[in-house]
């Protein structure tokens, strides 16, 4: 990956292009930025240029063995761990066993990563995803080798808030003092998630989200879609490059997600227990992490409701269908239901991550917010 065909983040790229030039590279790094940011690619493209043996001012060479081996991911002195989960010829799962599979995954979709869609792509969809103590060990073990080539190992963790927290332990020693000329690049999307001991170890990276220009642009060059609708849904995307992807090609599964949303509120605006009842026994058997999407996109759809009603002016981030029920819903998500409504699915994402069983918290939230729609 060259820091070149990375979209935005310059002034990302300008540091850590100069912690190189000025040997300042920093041994256990974390990467920190919401979805679709970059944070891998720059991960990637950060250690290419480290081990380039004959990097220019700004980039790797890109043709030298080292990077060659680095754009395929197959570089003996790259090692990745990220979530995985056991499947039923695999009892005791580790990253190394999916290498194939992630790589794969990760070129063909430019390095911009959604968990869901890894879990999807290893057939772990309906499971929780970790990195487990197995999986620490063989960090360790991996990073007490030798290096084969490259002046640096390089160990990338995406993800590292799915650590398992009796696993975290066992990597604070390596983070503290690792073997030397060896680089921890941690990639994280929720920070207050990841244990204070392994945070305290790492020098933090804060990736902003793509500015929407730079998201237009890019775009505009890399798809046929006009410029029209490329601005719509940059507008929608909120500097997610992923999610303006996704936007643009009509995803199942945010219709799936805005028709659910907008029937669920319907139900509990009528008070319609039995049909409540029929709506909580079909989503509670999607899967946790469609769940997880989807009150994560539920969120999205309070905060402009809560927005467009302290400023009747605000643009929404939304068009079409959406917008239209937005306009409709937003009277009933007013300053006293709104913040609420907020916690109460904050909480839900919250309890349905940690396995909650989603029946009796889909009926628990239903009858919450049947209270709640009716506060004036």
């Amino acid at each position: 990956m060259l820091f070149k065909d990375i979209i935005g983040q310059e002034e990302i790229k300008n540091y850590l292009i100069q912690t190189v030039k000025d040997n300042r590279i920093s041994h256990a790094q974390l990467f920190f930025g919401s979805e679709g940011c970059g944070k891998l690619a720059l991960a990637i493209a950060y250690a290419q240029y480290i081990n380039c043996k004959n990097r220019s001012e700004n980039d790797s060479c890109g043709v030298c063995p080292s990077c060659i081996k680095y754009q395929k991911l197959i570089h003996p002195d790259l090692h990745f761990v990220y979530p995985v989960a056991s499947l039923q010829n695999l009892k005791k799962p580790l990253s190394k066993d999916f290498i194939e599979k992630w790589r794969y995954f990760a070129i063909r979709n430019n390095y911009f990563l959604n968990l869901n869609e890894w879990y999807k792509e290893i057939g772990i969809e309906k499971k929780q995803g970790i990195i487990n103590k197995d999986d620490c060990n063989n960090i360790i073990r991996t990073l007490n080798y030798m290096s084969y080539e490259a002046e640096y190992k390089v160990m990338i963790i995406w993800m590292v808030e799915k650590l398992f927290h009796s696993a975290a332990p066992k990597l604070l020693k390596i983070l503290e003092e690792p073997p030397n000329k060896t680089l921890f690049i941690l990639i994280s999307e929720n920070q207050e998630r990841i244990i204070n001991t392994i945070i305290s170890r790492t020098q933090i990276i804060k990736i902003p989200k793509i500015a929407n220009k730079v998201l237009i642009e890019s775009l505009k060059n890399k798809t046929d879609y006009s410029e029209s609708e490329i601005i719509r849904v940059v507008k929608i995307a909120n500097g997610n490059y992923k999610a303006a992807l996704r936007f643009l090609e009509q995803s199942d599964e945010e219709k799936y997600n805005f028709v659910t949303f907008r029937n669920w509120m319907r139900l509990c605006f009528l008070n319609n227990i039995v049909e409540t009842n029929d709506f909580i026994n079909e989503i509670a058997r999607i899967g946790r992490e469609r769940q997880k999407s989807f009150f994560s996109y539920s969120l999205r759809l309070i905060r402009e409701c809560l927005m467009l009603n302290y400023s009747p002016s605000y643009e929404l981030h939304f068009e079409g269908e959406e917008e239209t029920f937005i306009r409709k819903f937003s009277p009933y998500v007013n300053n006293l239901s709104g913040p609420a409504l907020s916690d109460e699915f904050n909480k839900a994402l919250f309890h349905i991550e940690r396995n909650a069983n989603p029946s009796i918290l889909f009926l628990d939230l239903s009858l919450t917010i049947i209270k709640l729609l009716k506060r004036k």
